[in-house]
């Protein structure tokens, strides 16, 4: 056998099981132990779960470290342990080919891991795993050394703001709630993450959620509090259950519940499970929540921090927020802030989708170019396509159009440029996107997550969806981007909350760079992506039909004829535009306008 100490590392993130983690990690103990090697902790070979590595694309992902020196793999089947334990394991040879790519390192490259240096290397379901890397250091130095005002003092240097959209200095709003006046007093976590295409604070929780934890006891000794909760959604039930795990030991090691540390400060923390309403990612609706009632937002001020959960000082901070803190206090306001710009301090986590090669959960310095992320992280655009836009800051945020590539990623940039960073969504586009649809998209869920209660919310939205749907089918008329344009900036203004006032901001930002493309649609009655089915004609190519019939035999209409071996014709009336014999066609005879 390899000598040495020896450790391995699977993916067991929701990426990692949805590939088949589970069953990897049961091969791994199953062929160690047919090999005669023990993966006991007592011995010197150990397979660990770990959470998300953020190349999610590429799970399974499974490390094997000899000695410190790592070899990482990928695509890693069950079926495929044999060879790593036999080769890599007991002979000492890696299987090369499974060992991941030179873009697995370029996708690494330019990110600094904050929050997720502990992911992918700690063991969720093992408190050990994360003191043995410095977990919970940050607790007992507060606790021994810190006054609360010290310790707000510190997150203020760092410039830490709120990872969970409007950007509010932390350290701020942890002050406001410290001066506030009433007992008891809350900290809330929000991991109320419901963004199509964002995946950042499950991920978090679900590869280390003890960083949470030690945050929110953090969070909670400089403001005051006595009690804590993490309200998240129970869509997520590996984040819910590796966080009652990691509550239950955090209390058994004494870093939670009453007398902290034989420090005389008690904090002890509730899950509240949400079902899965987008509006209560607000702060007063996810408030009300708590509080039994229906998750509706309220008018600001009086704001949480001076009356919040049942009338109390109450801080509400997103996961990502929480999981910052404990490597603040552990190596310095000046460490954090050297990672950003002036106004935009340390890193930010995003959820990399779309049409890019390489989607997954990155975490990169705010002040990074569009440019770097899509090209030199994700490797650029699926398919040799080209670029077309980015949308940041999911439902709530807006597009980013090719031609400004070079836009740093930060509060201030992004919001000039009509959009935010929001919690964390990005979603890569290239020209098989349809801009007014990819608005329609977006309004689709915000005006159904609408909780109804004020009026432009609830029937502006439905009004704005009304106008996209019309203008996608083919029925838009002369003035509709004028009202489009109009009746959004007064859904912004009017709403009560933050889902009304950004929910126009897609078609804002798209009309404001893509209106040629909603011309198109309403003068033209014409899709210049070819995406909205009702704009969509399709026509053969005499000069390329080979009449194989194919085309023919897909059509579900029976709307295109000819003789075998001869151009063949598509009625157009009969015509249902499914698209099956564009698919289908092998000699690119179909043409799609």
């Amino acid at each position: 056998m390899q000598e040495g100490n020896i450790v391995v590392k699977v993916c067991m993130g929701t990426g990692g099981i949805a590939a088949g983690g589970t069953a990897v990690v049961s091969a791994f103990r199953e062929e160690l132990e047919t090999a005669g090697v023990s993966a006991s902790v007592e011995k010197n070979c150990t397979v660990h779960n770990v959470g998300c590595r953020g190349f999610c694309a590429r799970d399974v992902l499974v490390d094997v470290i000899v000695d410190g020196e790592k070899t990482t793999y990928e695509y890693i089947k069950s079926d495929m342990v044999s060879r790593i334990v036999e080769e890599h394991i007991l002979q000492g040879r890696p299987v090369e080919e499974w060992v991941v790519k030179d873009d697995y390192h370029t996708f690494h490259e330019k990110q600094v891991k904050v929050v997720l240096s502990d992911c992918g290397e700690v063991d969720p379901e093992d408190i050990e795993s994360y003191v043995n890397r410095g977990g919970y250091a940050a607790l007992s130095k507060v606790l021994t050394t810190m006054t609360p005002e010290e310790t707000i003092g510190l997150i203020k240097a760092s410039g830490l703001r709120g990872r969970g959209g409007a950007g509010f200095p932390a350290g701020l709003k942890w002050e406001f709630a410290r001066k506030a006046v009433g007992e008891p007093k809350y900290l809330i976590c929000n991991a109320d993450e419901g963004d199509p295409g964002a995946f950042m604070d499950r991920s978090i929780i679900e590869g280390n959620p003890h960083s949470v934890i030690e945050g929110m006891v953090i969070g909670a000794y400089a403001i005051g509090a006595s009690k804590g909760y993490v309200y998240i959604r129970a869509e997520y039930p590996l984040a819910v259950e590796r966080l009652k795990i990691a509550l239950d030991q955090a209390r058994r090691k004494g870093v939670l519940g009453d007398d902290i540390e034989g420090r005389g400060f008690d904090f002890d923390i509730k899950i509240k499970l949400g079902a899965g309403a987008f509006v209560c990612g607000e702060e007063t609706a996810l408030i009300a929540s708590i509080e039994g009632n229906r998750g509706m937002p309220r008018a600001k001020p009086p704001f949480p921090a001076q009356k919040g959960l049942w009338g109390k000082p109450t801080v509400i901070n997103n996961v990502e927020t929480l999981a910052n803190v404990a490597y603040i206090v552990r190596n310095g306001a000046d460490w954090f802030a050297q990672f950003g710009t002036e106004k935009s301090k340390g890193t930010k986590v995003f959820a990399l989708t779309g049409k890019v090669k390489n989607s997954g959960l990155i975490e990169v310095p705010l002040g990074i170019s569009l440019r770097e992320i899509i090209y030199d992280i994700g490797g650029g655009i699926e398919g040799g396509r080209e670029l077309k836009a980015v949308q940041t800051g999911g439902p709530s945020g807006g597009c980013i159009t090719a031609g400004m590539i070079d836009i740093a990623v930060d509060y201030e940039s992004l919001a000039k440029a009509g959009s935010i960073v929001g919690s964390g969504g990005m979603v890569v586009m290239d020209e098989t996107d349809c801009m007014v649809n990819i608005a329609k998209y977006f309004l689709e869920f915000t005006q159904a997550e609408s909780c109804g209660k004020c009026v432009p919310c609830r029937i502006g939205t439905k009004r704005l969806l009304e106008i996209l749907e019309r203008i996608t089918d083919g029925r838009g008329r002369p003035g509709d981007v004028e009202l489009l344009e109009k009746l959004s900036n007064d859904v912004r203004s009017a709403s009560l909350c933050g889902l009304g006032q950004t929910a126009p901001n897609p078609v804002l930002s798209t009309l404001r760079y893509f209106r040629d493309e909603y011309e198109a649609h309403i003068h033209e009655k014409r899709c210049p992506a070819g995406v909205c089915k009702n704009l969509l004609t399709y026509s053969i190519l005499e000069e390329f039909c080979k009449g194989c019939t194919m085309c023919a035999r897909v059509c579900p209409a029976g709307a295109i004829v000819g003789e075998k071996k001869k151009p063949h014709k598509i009625i157009e009336e009969i015509c249902v535009k499914c698209g099956a014999c564009f698919e289908t066609c092998k000699f690119k005879a179909i043409k799609k306008g």
